[in-house]
């Protein structure tokens, strides 16, 4: 009798930490980008470094995604443990029901709540070295790839544009994935691309060929609309200056339906990684407390305790 209920003592004790170790392990979905991206490359590192931060408390399963526009739209449908990246220009615009989220207005957009900031789209005009190009004006009669479609492809002929160089540029006809070996056999004299820096074609260009990277004025910066960045000196083979550019913040969202100790958790773990992320992956390392003043909206609760208790300022607005 005595050992019958014991048996069943233990079985139960066993049960309820079996239940304590499940319900220990937090589950979350990052949505990502397209999986042949550098962002989805950066979602699996977020998640295996979530796995090894957390000592396996934090499980997050990445999801490929067609684009930033996806991902905030569904932000209207998921629940709980939903993360996702997106400029914040975006998530503004789904607020407002603005441009492409006009007439798909939903008032959970308003749920949305950020998490942390993730390295920007960064804009690199890259030239080679024996083209003798060190500013915009010096593009006049020169061949450049922009490629089609992307975002980089978009924003370099937005500028030809606004710094009066549209018609004075030769476009070449070639698509962006054959960039480097075109500046390698001087089809071209240069190409421009989006990527978070290091980018792995610019690294490849500048040390196969030599490469300059063509820095902005301060007044060129402002009259892109876009983000000021400043890629460091040394970043790539050969270029010993600091480069000023511009970029397109991304920023890692959730919903208020996550609760506030799985916010602090990811936001915690992530910033803890950052430093091992970088030296594995050098991209990491443009990454600081000060794109906090990127984000649009309302930073969730849970990770705002976190910046609070590290002693990162956050601006008011996202309070």
């Amino acid at each position: 009798m005595f050992k019958s209920i014991s048996s069943g003592i233990i079985l139960f004790a066993g049960l309820a930490l079996g239940v304590s170790s499940v319900s220990a392990e937090t589950r979350v979905t990052y949505k990502s980008a397209k999986s042949t991206s550098s962002y989805y490359q950066m979602a699996v590192q977020i998640s295996e470094n979530m796995k090894k931060g957390s000592e396996g408390d934090i499980i997050v399963t990445v999801e490929e995604s067609q684009g930033s526009v996806q991902n905030v739209m569904e932000a209207a449908v998921r629940n709980n443990n939903y993360v996702f990246t997106t400029p914040p220009v975006l998530v503004k615009l789904a607020q407002a029901g603005k441009v492409m989220f006009k007439g798909k207005s939903n008032p959970k957009f308003n749920d949305i709540r950020a998490l942390f900031p993730i390295p920007s789209l960064t804009m690199h005009f890259v030239m080679s070295k024996d083209s003798g190009v060190s500013k915009f004006s010096d593009l006049e009669g020169k061949t450049i790839l922009l490629g089609k479609g992307s975002f980089g492809a978009k924003e370099g002929a937005k500028y030809l544009k606004l710094f009066g160089l549209e018609a004075k540029v030769k476009l070449a006809n070639v698509e962006l994935n054959n960039a480097v070996p075109a500046i390698k056999n001087r089809q071209i004299d240069g190409f421009v691309t989006a990527g978070s820096y290091p980018a792995p074609n610019v690294l490849e260009a500048a040390a196969g060929v030599g490469v300059s990277l063509v820095s902005l004025s301060d007044d060129q910066v402002k009259k892109t609309k876009r983000t000021r960045l400043v890629i460091p000196a040394g970043t790539y083979p050969g270029i010993n200056q600091d480069t000023v550019t511009t970029s397109l913040p991304v920023i890692a969202y959730t919903i208020t339906s996550m609760d506030d100790e799985t916010a602090y958790q990811l936001t915690k773990t992530y910033w803890e990684q950052l430093s091992s992320m970088g030296k594995a992956f050098p991209w990491w390392n443009g990454v600081s407390g000060k794109m906090l003043t990127n984000i649009y909206g309302k930073i969730h609760a849970g990770a705002l305790r976190y910046y609070d208790e590290a002693g990162i300022t956050v601006p008011s607005e996202n309070r």
